[in-house]
This record gives structure tokens, C-alpha cells and sequence, in this order.
């Protein structure tokens, strides 16, 4: 399928989406959001995909946020129904059965940043700034930031910038939890492809039942959790990854993995 906002790449199972308005900051309209959303459904479904990269084109921006230009005139309706729209590409974003790599190359804020805080992992170049500043225009975060925000950083952490709309640098953003690790802009795209390709070659049913125990136990109380992580641990014995995987270390050779 062909977008206009959007660009993906797959290439030794890692597929790399790039928003594509490099013009706008890439910042996110109706339409960005909707191939955003068809894009992600299909990596979703695909069985040749093991991890995925996500960043801005350009060198300015990952997302600058969301459009203001096309949201200045809403009224709440169309407001609540962009905002219930945005919350769905969020929430097919954090639940893609792959491992999601944000690949923070610039401005990541108000809807940018919500989603690099889908994403399970967020690598930042040295010039990547991050923010909820919602506040300044009159409004509060509507992708998901008042919510993924806590969760990830904390709660004290989450409310300073929640409340106050400051922009902060990447090694803040490091320091407080918000991204793995920092990068030298050069060598940004070549760390989160060094880390998906890691990803991929491991065992796909294993990381995509890794991925869900992370997920949903973090919703659950620790007893719960463990209980929900023993039942996934005894799933993998119906798979051949795990028959092939075993049988591999005890013959001292490299895995050979098919995702059944």
C-alpha cells in the first residue's frame, strides 16, 4: 500500500515506519493518523515482521505533536472523535504483537511523545527534546499522555512535566526513565537497527508472549502477574521455537528459528 504521510520499510524481518511530513515538523492530522493506523494494523498481522522502528523524516523532528493548524477550529465532538482516533493508533502501537523501538530524532512533543511512549523501547539522538506542553495552548494531553507518562517515569516525574509544559533535553529524558539511552544523531537509526536486528533473530513466539507478560502484568497485582507469566512460560512448550531452541543449546549450534 502507498501512503502519503507515511513511509515503511521492511528489510531481515524489521520493518522501519517513517512519518513523513517533514514540512510540518511531521506533525500529526486526520490523515496521518488513519495510514498511521492502517500501516500498524498490517505490520500487526504479519508473521515475517519480528520487531519495528519508528521515526520522523528529516532532522528536526520525530513528531512535533499533534497538527494545530488542522485542530485550531474544533468543536468538542470533532475534538473527542481526533482525540478517540489518536488514542487508537496509541493503542495498536503499545499492543503490536513485535517489539516497538522509538527512534527519537528531533522534537518529540504532545502527541509525539505520547507516541514514543507507546513504543516499548525510545533510543534519542543528542538533539531530541521532549515535552507535553498541551497546557500552553489551553488544553491537556489527548493521546494518552496523562496516563502512559506516570506509568513510565512516575508519577512526580509525569506531573512536573504534565503541569508545567516544559520542553526537556534527552539526557533529562534518559535520567528520569523517559528513554533508554542517547545517541550521537549519526548514529541513532544505526543503534535501534543493531537492537531490532537482535530482536528479530530471537525466538518470535517467545518475544511476542514476553512482550504480552510485560504488558498485562503491569495491570496486574504481583501474585496475578507471576501466575499470568507461568502460563505463557508453559505455552512456549507447545511451540517448535522452544524444541528447537533447546535442542539447539544441548548441540552447541546457533537456533534456527520458524515463529511456530
Amino acid at each position: 500500500m502507498t501512503w502519503n504521510n507515511i513511509q515503511k520499510n521492511v528489510k531481515d524481518g524489521v520493518a522501519t515506519v517513517t512519518i513523513n511530513r517533514p514540512k510540518a515538523l511531521n506533525a500529526l492530522n486526520y490523515d496521518t493518523l488513519k495510514e498511521m493506523l492502517h500501516c500498524f494494523e498490517e505490520i500487526g498481522a504479519s508473521r515475517d515482521i519480528h520487531a519495528v522502528i519508528i521515526t520522523g523524516s528529516g532532522e528536526k523532528a520525530f513528531v512535533a505533536g499533534a497538527d494545530i493548524s488542522f485542530m485550531g477550529d474544533f468543536e468538542a465532538i470533532e475534538a473527542r472523535e481526533f482525540g478517540k482516533l489518536g488514542h487508537q493508533v496509541m493503542a495498536v502501537v503499545e499492543n503490536l504483537p513485535q517489539p516497538v523501538i522509538a527512534a527519537v530524532n528531533g522534537f518529540a512533543l504532545g502527541g509525539g511523545c505520547e507516541l514514543a511512549l507507546a513504543c516499548d523501547m525510545r533510543l534519542a539522538s543528542e538533539n531530541a527534546k521532549f515535552g507535553q506542553p498541551e497546557v500552553n495552548l489551553g488544553v491537556l494531553p489527548g493521546f494518552g499522555g496523562t496516563q502512559r507518562l506516570p506509568r513510565l517515569v512516575g508519577k512526580g516525574h509525569a506531573a512536573e512535566l504534565l503541569f508545567s509544559g516544559k520542553i526537556i533535553d534527552a539526557e533529562e529524558a534518559c535520567r528520569i526513565g523517559l528513554v533508554n539511552r542517547v545517541t550521537a544523531p549519526e548514529k541513532l537509526l544505526e543503534e535501534c537497527s543493531a537492537l531490532a536486528e537482535m530482536i528479530a533473530v530471537k525466538a518470535p513466539v517467545a518475544v511476542r508472549l514476553c512482550k504480552e507478560a510485560v504488558n498485562n502484568g503491569l495491570e496486574m497485582d504481583l501474585t496475578r502477574g507471576c501466575g499470568y507469566e507461568a502460563d505463557l512460560f508453559g505455552i512456549c512448550f507447545a511451540s517448535k521455537d522452544q524444541k528447537e531452541g533447546m535442542k539447539a543449546f544441548l548441540e552447541k549450534r546457533s537456533p534456527q528459528f520458524a515463529g511456530k
